[in-house]
């Protein structure tokens, strides 16, 4: 049941995750197109600006998941590269459970009601020709978290298969 339940997770951040990729794509035109809108026709526009940081929003909380998945996000390698691959999944284990599990359920038990007023009000853009739906923005960022701490339970899980003696030597690769 672990390895279809860890397989499942995997898939649906690997799907988040593309649609990360995509998203980015999407910010890289948006930007450019803000940036020759500005110095070459002087003219700006606020929801394209406002698109470029709910874009970047979007990009990063959903990414998390993904970076975690592959192992791209930030640690300190300077000591944990060096230790055996049991040491390595004993220090993810305490990880998910002293640091990603807890910061993931405070960051989303704080932030609902946050979205579930901007979602209840129809929060809109305060700026003149803003976007509107400004509570989508908001309810992505205890979604992200919530795929964060989804994908951290398969790290777990591969990382607690390595304890066990029955998994790869490079839980979280």
């Amino acid at each position: 049941m672990p390895d279809a339940l860890t397989r499942t997770i995997d898939r649906i951040t690997d799907t988040v995750g593309a649609a990360a990729r995509a998203l980015s794509l999407l910010l890289v035109a948006v930007v450019a197109a803000d940036v020759a809108l500005r110095y070459f026709f002087n003219y700006s526009n606020t929801a394209l600006r406002e698109l470029e940081w709910h874009a970047f929003a979007a990009l990063f909380l959903l990414g998390g998941a993904y970076a975690l998945r592959h192992d791209d996000h930030v640690r300190v390698d300077v000591l944990y590269q060096r230790f055996s691959p049991r040491t390595r999944a004993l220090i993810n284990v305490l990880g998910c459970l002293l640091f990603l599990f807890p910061g993931c359920w405070l960051v989303i038990k704080t932030s609902i009601p946050f979205v579930k007023f901007s979602w209840a009000m129809h929060e809109v853009s305060p700026d003149p020709g803003g976007l509107p739906a400004r509570w989508l923005a908001k309810a992505l960022i205890p979604a992200g978290f919530g795929l964060l701490a989804l994908q951290g339970v398969s790290f777990l899980l591969a990382n607690l298969r390595v304890l066990a003696g029955r998994g790869p030597s490079g839980a979280g690769r």
